[in-house]
C-alpha cells in the first residue's frame, strides 16, 4: 500500500494517533491515585503538571505548524514520538515533584509535535479528499479510550503504575517508526512566498471566519473537557443508579464513532460548512435536553446521542473544515493558532464548572451554562461560514 495515498494516510496516521493519544494522554488519569498514594503529592500538585504541559503544547502550536507547512511533518512526528517515549520512561522513575514538572514540559513538546496538529497538516497537504481521510482517521481513533483505558488499568493493577508507564513507553516507539517510514522521500509542494513569510496566517487573522472558528472550537473544547470531567458526578447527583451512569457515559464513544463512519462514507459529497452548521446547534440541543430531562436513563439517552454525534462531527470539522473555510495554504500555522486559542478554555473548563457547582450547591445550573456556551459557539460558526474571504 502506498503510504501517501488516501488509504495509506488513513491507516498510517490513524495508528500513530491511536497509539499516541493512548500512551501520551490517557495514562495520567489512571496513574493519578497510585502516584498520590506512593509519593504523597496532592492531586492539585499533580494536575498542575498536566496543566503546564497543555500550556506548553498550545504555545508550540504555531511554530510547529509553520515547520510542517515549510518542511513537512516527518521530522516533528518522528522526534515527537521518540520524545514522548523518553518522557514516559522518565515518568516511570520519577520521585521528585520538580522533575515531574520538567517531564510534563517535555510532554507538552511531545504533544505539540507527535499528535493532532502536525498529523492533520500532513493529511490536508497530501490527501486527495482530506475530509474523507480525516473522517476515516477519527473513526479509528474513536476507539482509543475503549482499548487503552482497560489496558492501562490492567497494567497498573499487575505491574504498578511505574511498570504500566514503561510498557506505554515501549509501545510509543511504534508511532516513531511508522511516521519515519510513512513520509520517507515524501516532498510537499513548495510553499508559497506567503507561507514562507507567515503571511498566510496574518491574512487568516484578519478574517472574521478565523475568529468565528476560533470561538466555535474554543466553546467545543470547553464543553468536551468540562463534561468529560464532571459528567459522572453530575449524573450521580441526579440519583441515577451507578450502572445507568456508566452506561450513559460508555455510549458516548460508540455513538461518536458511528457518526464519523457515516461522514466517511459520505466522502467528498459532505461539505464541512453544512456538517458544522448541523453539529453546532445539535450540541446546544443536547445540553438543553440534559438540563430539562427527567432523571431517568431512557430520557437521558437522547442527550448522549445528540452530544456524541455533535462531538464526533465537530472533531472532523475542526480539522477538515478549517481547510475548507480558510484554505490549505498555511494550514499548519493556522491550526496551530486555533489550538493556542483553545488552551485556556481546555484548562479552565473543569475549574469553571466546579465554581458553578459550588456557587449553586449542585450541578443544576451547569447544563444551562454549557448550553449558553454552545449557543455562542454555534453563532460563531455561522459567522465563519458566511465569510467567503
Amino acid at each position: 500500500m502506498n503510504p501517501t495515498t488516501d488509504r495509506g494516510l488513513i491507516w498510517g496516521t490513524a495508528l500513530t494517533q491511536f497509539i499516541g493519544w493512548g500512551t501520551l494522554f490517557l495514562p495520567f488519569s489512571l496513574v493519578l491515585e497510585p502516584m498520590e498514594a506512593e509519593l504523597g503529592w496532592s492531586r492539585g500538585e499533580l494536575n498542575g503538571a498536566l496543566t503546564l504541559g497543555l500550556l506548553v503544547s498550545g504555545m508550540l502550536g504555531i511554530p510547529v505548524g509553520r515547520w510542517v507547512d515549510r518542511q513537512g511533518g516527518r521530522l516533528p512526528l518522528t522526534l515527537g514520538a521518540l520524545l514522548g517515549a523518553a518522557v514516559l520512561a522518565g515518568w516511570a522513575m520519577v520521585d521528585r515533584l520538580w522533575v515531574f514538572y520538567l517531564l510534563w514540559i517535555a510532554m507538552g513538546c511531545a504533544h505539540a509535535t507527535a499528535l493532532w496538529t502536525p498529523a492533520m497538516a500532513m493529511v490536508v497537504a497530501l490527501a486527495r479528499h482530506p475530509a474523507k481521510a480525516i473522517a476515516g482517521i477519527t473513526f479509528v481513533t474513536g476507539f482509543t479510550a475503549t482499548v487503552f483505558v482497560p489496558l492501562i488499568a490492567v497494567l497498573v493493577e499487575r505491574q504498578g503504575w511505574r511498570g504500566a508507564l514503561l510498557a506505554m513507553a515501549a509501545l510509543q516507539l511504534v508511532p516513531a517508526v511508522i511516521a519515519w517510514a510513512q513520509f520517507r522521500g515524501v516532498t510537499l509542494p513548495a510553499p508559497s512566498l506567503a507561507v514562507g513569510r507567515g503571511d498566510a496566517l496574518r491574512r487568516a487573522l484578519r478574517r472574521p471566519a478565523f475568529w468565528g472558528l476560533a470561538l466555535c472550537f474554543a466553546a467545543h473544547v470547553f464543553i468536551g473537557v468540562g463534561l468529560g470531567t464532571h459528567l459522572v458526578p453530575l449524573l450521580r447527583e441526579l440519583g441515577l443508579p451507578e450502572a445507568s451512569v456508566l452506561l450513559l457515559v460508555a455510549l458516548h464513544g460508540p455513538t461518536q464513532v458511528a457518526a464519523r463512519a457515516i461522514l466517511y462514507f459520505a466522502g467528498s459529497r459532505a461539505s464541512m460548512r453544512v456538517v458544522g452548521a448541523l453539529a453546532a446547534p445539535l450540541l446546544v440541543l443536547a445540553l438543553v435536553w440534559l438540563a430539562m430531562a427527567p432523571a431517568d436513563v431512557i430520557w437521558l439517552l437522547p442527550f448522549v446521542a445528540f452530544w456524541a454525534v455533535a462531538d464526533g462531527l465537530m472533531t472532523i470539522v475542526r480539522a477538515a473544515g478549517t481547510a475548507e473555510i480558510l484554505g490549505r495554504e498555511g494550514y499548519g500555522a493556522i491550526t496551530g493558532a486555533l489550538s493556542l486559542i483553545g488552551v485556556l478554555p481546555r484548562t479552565a473548563a473543569p475549574f469553571a464548572i466546579a465554581l458553578v457547582w459550588e456557587a449553586g450547591g449542585g450541578y443544576g445550573a451547569v447544563p444551562w451554562m454549557l448550553a449558553g456556551v454552545a449557543a455562542l459557539g454555534a453563532g460563531a460558526f455561522l459567522l465563519a461560514v458566511r465569510d467567503r474571504g
